[in-house]
């Protein structure tokens, strides 16, 4: 594996472990030529999933966006990074259950506000109002008053 701290093309693991949920296997890892370390993930990948935007353009899947925009709505509140991980990994294995190819960005926000919801209230409205592209403190307001009720 290339170092990212410098061009040398061969690292070496030093240690090995499974993550807390078994989900993906955690590499610590040191260059021979710099002597940095850094560590990396392996993680399984069932299948190759393909995001239809709402303009219909098409990208390849990327966990690390998903657990970007939890991450966004969880800022600042009581929630540990391993938690948001466990969501990411929750998520993107209901994705892949669906056992579609091709998944839209409407069915990856469902799945991510259900889980957000069940985690943070704070960070599960943060997301409702970009994912519903909130534009004045009525939307807010609004959507809070359904929540109350």
């Amino acid at each position: 594996m290339r170092c990212p701290f410098c061009p040398a093309e061969e690292t070496q693991v030093k240690d090995s472990r499974p993550t807390e949920d078994n989900a993906a296997i955690r590499r610590r890892r040191f260059c021979t030529s710099c002597d940095a370390r850094f560590t990396t993930f392996e993680r399984v990948q069932l299948r190759e999933m393909t995001v239809i935007k709402k303009d219909g353009e098409k990208e390849v899947f990327d966990r690390d966006k998903l657990q970007r925009s939890m991450k966004v709505a969880l800022r600042k509140r009581p929630i540990e990074d391993e938690v948001i991980e466990k969501v990411t990994n929750i998520i993107v294995r209901e994705l892949e259950a669906l056992g579609e190819g091709e998944i839209s960005t409407t069915t990856i926000g469902e799945h991510a506000l259900s889980n957000l919801r069940k985690l943070d209230t704070v960070a599960y409205i943060r997301y409702v109002s970009v994912y519903k592209d909130f534009n004045s403190t009525s939307d807010f307001v609004d959507f809070v008053d359904t929540l109350k009720n």
